[in-house]
């Protein structure tokens, strides 16, 4: 029952990654997007978070009984931890699918900010765009902009998306710690060759998430 359960869980997680990426869609292809779809998305990213954390307890209450009964190797003991390896396996899947939406969403939401200063005159290099995202002060953007009605708009669509680019990094911080943990996880299924690439593969997309840090800080 725990096993269908957990799959079931990770079915749904999957299902509200998808949604996810079509409310990204949306945000992205308005210049002001609608209130409730940020509060959907906002929504739908607390249920993702709160679901992959059940799936994460559940999947260590796995490991955990599993190693408790190492000493009685069995048919039943192979089949749990084979039942375990390939939950942990599709958990991590649809995570990094997550994790790639979100820096991808990161990413084309800084390029519209961009855009749009320089609509307003400001020509931005990457790193300095990445310097005011740092600040967490999207008056940095702003400054010295002449006041005429397309520079209302543009400001109004810069602060916007400096709002979403900060709500989304609190949310690709925590999904790394959730990948470190779920990633040794798998690491601990040391019988199995297939998981060190499998681990690597995990940590490396969790580096590409919060690459932008030590971008910012460089």
């Amino acid at each position: 029952a725990q096993i269908e359960e957990t799959r079931q869980n990770i079915d749904k997680i999957s299902e509200n990654v998808e949604e996810a990426k079509k409310l990204y869609s949306i945000i992205l292809s308005a210049p002001i997007p609608e209130q409730k779809t940020k509060d959907d998305l906002e929504q739908l990213t607390a249920e993702i978070k709160k679901m992959a954390n059940s799936v994460r307890n559940k999947l260590k209450s796995m490991e955990r009984n599993i190693e408790q009964d190492e000493a009685r190797s069995s048919a039943d003991l192979r089949i749990r931890k084979s039942q375990h390896s390939v939950l942990s396996r599709k958990f991590v899947d649809v995570m990094t699918k997550y994790n790639e939406a979100q820096v991808d969403f990161r990413e084309r939401s800084k390029g519209r900010i961009q855009r749009q200063l320089e609509i307003t005159g400001k020509n931005t290099t990457d790193e300095e765009l990445e310097e005011m995202l740092e600040s967490g002060n999207p008056s940095i953007f702003t400054s010295g902009i002449m006041d005429s009605q397309i520079s209302k708009q543009a400001l109004s669509e810069i602060e916007g998306r400096h709002k979403d680019i900060v709500r989304l990094e609190s949310s690709i911080k925590e999904l790394h710690d959730m990948f470190v943990d779920i990633a040794m996880l798998v690491e601990n299924q040391n019988n199995m060759d297939q998981s060190v690439g499998f681990v690597e593969r995990a940590v490396a997309d969790t580096k590409k998430a919060v690459k932008y840090q030590s971008e910012a800080r460089r």
